[in-house]
C-alpha cells in the first residue's frame, strides 16, 4: 500500500479480524484498549489502514516520521522565534 492509499482506505472490524486471523471480539477488545485506532460512527466502527500499520510498527515509527517532518521546517520555526524575540 502506498501512503495515499493508507490515508483513505478503511476497514470494518470484521475485515480486520480476517486479515489478522483474529476473532471479531478480539478486534473489538483491541479497539477498546486503544491498540487499534478506530473511528466510531454511531454503533459502527471504521478502522483506517494506517492504524493496522501502527499495530506492527508501533508508536516509535510514528514518532520518527513526525520528527522527520518537524526537521524539514526547523529553519523556518527558528527564524520565526528569533524574529519574535527581537521584537520584545
Amino acid at each position: 500500500m502506498n501512503n495515499t492509499n493508507l490515508m483513505t482506505q478503511v476497514f470494518t472490524p470484521e475485515q480486520v479480524a480476517g486479515m489478522l486471523q483474529l476473532s471479531k471480539n478480539t478486534v473489538y477488545d483491541l479497539i477498546d484498549k486503544g491498540e487499534i485506532m478506530a473511528k466510531r460512527f454511531g454503533r459502527i466502527y471504521r478502522i483506517p489502514a494506517k492504524s493496522l500499520s501502527f499495530i506492527f510498527t508501533g508508536l516509535d515509527s510514528d514518532l520518527l516520521y513526525a520528527e522527520k517532518e518537524d526537521l524539514k521546517n526547523i529553519d523556518a520555526v527558528q527564524s520565526a522565534i528569533a524574529k519574535i524575540r527581537r521584537g520584545k
